[in-house]
């Protein structure tokens, strides 16, 4: 699915398999990147996906993490495996990543083993700017979903889209949720006056007011 002239969605449960969270990639000349990727278990068919748009899945520089939850996680390990990607996220996900904890990152509601996972970029503070072809990437850290719960900002056909995974949430004591972190997260979100918004498990808003409201109606 085409959201923008160089951002589609390669992977979610009709994309690439049920248990997926959206996968998106954003396209900047012959450089890529994706944001989150699934949970492994539809990894043959983000592939192909890819190859529809890309001419070579090298072309795939960055694979952001918005958070550690499983459902955006599980496929990283092979799509850097296959891409020669790096994986960045903030530090407070890299954290139980790299451990590969079972209850933060819920890979036990899945019923799944979530191997350690080498995180090569690690973002410490944010906002951070990552450089892509002839785009720039921002990573925000919006806590309260989850600890490292993070968002990034792009332009794209003149228009700003926000990449807000899991902006419903949910909030849960074994995920480390925190409420008032996560109502300061809403806030930052709306203030960023986004004319798109790339949701994680629920699709995508196109302009100013539906992004605004559907944000709005989780505070």
């Amino acid at each position: 699915m085409k959201i923008t002239s160089n951002i589609y969605i390669v992977g979610g449960p009709s994309e690439s398999h049920p248990s997926d969270a959206a996968i998106y990639l954003f396209v900047s000349g012959n450089e890529a990147a994706l944001i989150d990727a699934g949970t492994g278990a539809g990894h043959d068919q983000v592939m192909e996906n890819l190859a529809r748009t890309l001419t070579n899945p090298e072309q795939v520089k960055y694979l952001f993490m918005t958070h550690c939850h499983y459902d955006h996680t599980g496929g990283a390990a092979a799509l850097r495996a296959e891409t020669g990607c790096t994986i960045v996220t903030h530090k407070l996900s890299a954290f139980y990543l790299e451990r590969g904890d079972p209850e933060v990152t819920a890979a036990s509601w899945y019923r799944a083993e979530l191997s350690p996972l080498d995180i090569d970029n690690v973002v410490e503070s944010t906002p951070c700017d990552f450089p892509l072809g002839d785009h720039s990437l921002t990573f925000y850290h919006t806590p309260g979903h989850s600890p490292g719960s993070s968002v990034l900002t792009v332009r794209s056909d003149g228009k700003l889209v926000l990449f807000g995974q899991d902006v419903h949430g949910p909030l849960n004591r074994t995920l480390l949720s925190s409420r008032e972190d996560y109502v300061r997260s809403l806030e930052f979100m709306i203030s960023l006056d986004a004319d798109i918004l790339c949701e994680g498990h629920f699709g995508v808003f196109s302009g100013r007011e539906k992004v605004r409201q559907y944000i709005e109606s989780y505070l």
